[in-house]
């Protein structure tokens, strides 16, 4: 069968792109904020998936989101760990894991190229 596949409007396709780079800076920006910026990205993402659907800058926001729910979880795990000292590794191993997803998605997007 033919792919179908509707092309997308350039205006779009750059609407999509510079906003999963605001995405990206918003999550670097997280750290200093209290992650105040974090929250707001993961919004922007939610909402621009659903209309990115199809495109490669789904799989951006896909990354983002993933990112935010797994750093979540790990912290949520990794935090009481702390006071056994087993939680200290396991957050600085999970805050290099953010930096280096949010850092390669931030060059993909630069780039024009998807996430995966």
């Amino acid at each position: 069968m033919a792919d179908v596949s509707h092309p997308q409007p350039a205006g779009l396709v750059e609407r999509y792109r510079g906003t999963a780079i605001l995405c990206y800076a918003l999550f670097l920006l997280g750290w200093p904020t209290l992650h105040i910026a974090t929250m707001v990205a993961l919004v922007l993402a939610y909402v621009e998936r659903g209309e990115a659907r199809g495109t490669l800058w789904e799989s951006h926001f896909g990354n983002l989101i993933e990112t935010f729910w797994i750093a979540v979880v790990v912290g949520v795990v990794a935090v009481p760990l702390c006071f056994v000292f087993v939680g200290f590794p396991i957050l600085f191993g999970l805050a290099v894991w953010v930096l280096y997803r949010t850092l390669k998605g931030l060059v993909r997007a630069l780039e024009g190229r998807p996430y995966f």
